[in-house]
């Protein structure tokens, strides 16, 4: 009898403890709930904002001797072809905060940066918060500048390569990085630039989207064949043919996208250098087989970064964002 009885107790502890599990996981689940329930709203609001489209005002004959559409249907950017007022007027209206990257690394930061900042403070995403993000392994070197309202700098501390090679292949994940840690805070796009360029005319709200790709200054009337795709099969940057020679001196898009991209060149890269294999043009090589894979949803044409060397200039009718001239041996001489 006494051992009936302990074990009716037993029983009857163990169903208690059981609803009481219960009860606590019910409650729990709905508190879950209602945080999820107001967090939605915060969230769709923030993703309207980033998913601005004005493409319907486009004038895509605007500019007949250029290509000014993909035969993905992404626009290609070109002068005359959108209202500068409408599309920044839209964009201010939603609130619209752009992070740029850019890394000024070893003798590029004396070189360069002062100009870049200074320049992009004149013509970029004027009108908008901006925060620049200086990637740099000379923290005490970055030149102080006035910015602008809305418009502020934040430098991040990098690991001092011995090859320049390796500078630019690492970036990919040093900018996945900080989106995760850092950017998502204040931003919901971003542009990503090297830093031996300068502004000189209007780089706007135009050339926001989802996932924005440069056409390369010296490729975008070439033919396919002679693009300087990787053609290593050992490569993971393999490339038999493409769409168009995209640049990696700029690319940008919203956060996730961006970050996508940085996640899979990176991971491409390290997989090459494991099986020792370095791509042809390195993160500009895996950037290609990217947007071939994924197809960018705008295209910036060479207007948004130009290369006054070239002599056939007769479609820019203006430079955004020019090369700076470069001296690579003694730039990259450690």
């Amino acid at each position: 009898m006494s051992r009936t009885f302990s074990q009716l107790l037993r029983s009857t502890v163990a169903r208690c403890c059981l609803l009481l599990v219960l009860v606590s996981s019910t409650a729990l689940y709905f508190r879950h709930v209602l945080d999820i329930a107001d967090i939605l709203p915060a969230a769709e609001e923030k993703l309207l904002r980033q998913r601005i489209n004005l493409d319907h005002t486009l004038n895509f004959g605007a500019r007949p001797l250029v290509q000014t559409m993909s035969p993905w249907k992404a626009p290609i950017l070109w002068e005359g072809m959108f209202d500068p007022d409408l599309y920044d007027q839209k964009h201010i209206q939603n609130e619209s905060s752009v992070a740029l990257t850019v890394f000024a690394v070893g003798r590029y930061l004396d070189a360069y940066l002062n100009t870049f900042l200074t320049s992009a403070e004149k013509h970029f995403m004027l009108g908008l918060q901006v925060t620049y993000y200086v990637f740099t392994d000379q923290p005490e070197k970055v030149p102080t500048i006035k910015f602008g309202p809305r418009r502020s700098l934040k430098v991040i501390q990098v690991q001092k390569y011995s090859r320049w090679q390796d500078i630019s292949m690492m970036r990919m994940k040093m900018i996945s990085d900080a989106i995760e840690s850092e950017i998502h805070h204040n931003c919901n796009y971003i542009f990503c630039f090297d830093v031996d360029q300068v502004f000189k005319g209007r780089f706007g709200s135009e050339a926001l989207g989802d996932s924005v790709a440069l056409l390369h200054a010296w490729y975008y009337k070439r033919p396919k064949q002679s693009f300087t795709y990787d053609r290593n099969p050992k490569s993971k940057a393999f490339m038999e043919t493409g769409d168009y020679y995209y640049h990696a001196a700029i690319f940008g898009g919203v956060l996730e996208h961006v970050k996508d991209l940085a996640d899979y060149c990176f991971l491409n890269i390290m997989e090459d250098k494991l099986n020792n294999v370095e791509a042809l043009w390195h993160d500009e090589s895996h950037l290609n087989k990217y947007f071939w894979l994924h197809k960018p949803s705008r295209l910036i044409s060479p207007e948004y970064c130009w290369d006054p060397v070239i002599a056939e200039n007769q479609d820019i009718n203006v430079t955004r964002l020019v090369w700076a001239s470069k001296n690579y041996k003694e730039l990259r001489t450690r």
